[in-house]
């Protein structure tokens, strides 16, 4: 008996410091992620690597760290100059293939460099986003994890929509 619960514990606490679930709350990753979708995010993923251009990351909002967390798509990375005009988004002046957006941004963003341990991240539906383009950077330590798997509803069961760009 003490050994079932200790092993309970055991699996508990190794769960609870490796994946998480979230439930996807607005329209702002669309077409790729849906209103009330869950996904299984990956929090051990960053411990070992950093967050990749493409990834779809979660985590706590720069501005109110106590509210529901955030689901976005990295999109500059430490050190980058990210720039939005012309219905594009530019990385250190090249523009980038986003095949996954739902439609090009309407808005125009000066060039801005990403600081040192911080990404810049934006909405697959860029129009209807609240998202590094309105607030700014987000620190690596708000990043709770990586989106890893869809599991609801089922028939968006399967690995998330992360985007590589290698």
């Amino acid at each position: 008996m003490l050994i079932s619960a200790v092993m309970g514990v055991a699996l508990f606490l190794l769960l609870q410091n490796t994946i998480q679930t979230c439930i996807v709350s607005s329209s702002s990753m669309e077409p790729d992620l849906t209103i009330g979708q869950r996904l299984v995010v990956s929090k051990i993923t960053y411990r070992f690597n950093l967050p990749k251009r493409g990834d779809i990351v979660v985590f706590r909002p720069p501005s109110n760290p106590n509210a529901i967390p955030y689901i976005k798509r990295v999109i500059g990375l430490p050190g980058d100059t990210v720039e939005i005009k012309d219905g594009k988004v530019y990385i250190d002046g090249a523009p980038l293939n986003e095949p996954y957006i739902k439609e090009t941004p309407l808005y125009y963003m000066p060039p801005e460099t990403v600081p040192a341990d911080n990404y810049f991240v934006l909405g697959d539906n860029r129009n209807d986003s609240n998202d590094s383009h309105v607030w700014g950077m987000v620190p690596r330590e708000n990043i709770i994890g990586k989106a890893s798997f869809s599991i609801w509803p089922l028939n968006e069961w399967g690995l998330a929509p992360n985007y590589s760009f290698d």
